[in-house]
């Protein structure tokens, strides 16, 4: 039998399938140039679109990201960055709508203070209330509370987005008992949030079993931009990889690699 040297199995959400389990955003770089860059070299499929940051049409004379990463060829993601209350955020979503054609894919995030960029889930679940009744296919960042996670799913949300760690942090997955409760019972994409810094944190994060990892700080704010996000692809890669083939378990004893059955004494 041939070795499987592949990851054969894509990302669905809410009914299309992507080859790249890596979502990134489109903040912070230098200019739309390096976006498109960084984009390219991480293999996405899904870019991220903060509405209240980066112009896709809202101001008439000035250069939009879509003449760089356009619907065509990338799934735009619009997302709620910046919003503290479930009536900001289902406005933001409304406006991506009619500037990108009628576009039901968003990201949800209402955010709780501006120190911690923490979710705020009351009024997170507000607005996926809203947003799911007016027809869109909600992807929503939120707390790594398994119960609220759930609540969320039940809603209807189409992928459940918990922070590893403080966006921007950088610091890594610091909950994956949280994470591991989560991936159990959901039977929507989970997809990491938030927090990620490096490759590794990528890596284990989907050994964990997540569907998916967004970032956008790790890539943009990385020394090279453009090996960050090729480190990520090949990150979420392997992660991926090591999660289907299965990780021996963890032991307190040594076990030998060479079988001791019949061994020349």
């Amino acid at each position: 039998m041939q070795p499987n040297n592949t990851i054969d199995d894509g990302l669905t959400i809410a009914g299309k399938t992507y080859d790249s389990r890596l979502l990134v955003g489109t903040g912070k770089y230098r200019d739309f140039a390096e976006t498109r860059a960084a984009v390219d070299a991480s293999g996405t499929g899904i870019v991220t679109v903060t509405i209240r940051r980066v112009n896709i049409g809202q101001e008439a004379n000035a250069p939009s990201l879509l003449d760089f990463v356009p619907p065509s060829q990338f799934t735009i993601l619009p997302n709620t960055g910046g919003c503290y209350n479930a009536k900001d955020a289902v406005y933001t979503l409304q406006l991506a709508r009619e500037l990108l054609n009628g576009h039901k894919l968003v990201k949800l995030e209402v955010l709780g203070d501006e120190k911690t960029l923490f979710p705020n889930m009351p009024e997170t679940l507000k607005a996926a209330e809203i947003l799911v009744a007016d027809g869109f296919d909600v992807m929503v960042y939120c707390s790594d509370d398994p119960i609220q996670a759930r609540m969320l799913e039940q809603i209807g949300c189409v992928a459940i987005m918990p922070l590893a760690s403080l966006i921007g942090s950088g610091m890594g997955i610091l909950n994956p008992w949280n994470l591991s409760l989560i991936i159990e019972q959901s039977k929507v994409p989970v997809i990491v949030d938030a927090g990620v810094g490096t490759a590794s944190d990528a890596a284990i994060a989907m050994e964990l079993g997540c569907d998916g990892v967004l970032m956008n700080t790790a890539i943009a704010g990385a020394r090279d931009p453009i090996r960050m996000a090729q480190a990520m692809k090949l990150g979420v890669q392997a992660g991926r990889l090591a999660y289907l083939a299965g990780r021996i378990p963890k032991r307190f004893a040594a076990s030998p690699s060479s079988p001791m059955a019949g061994r020349v004494a």
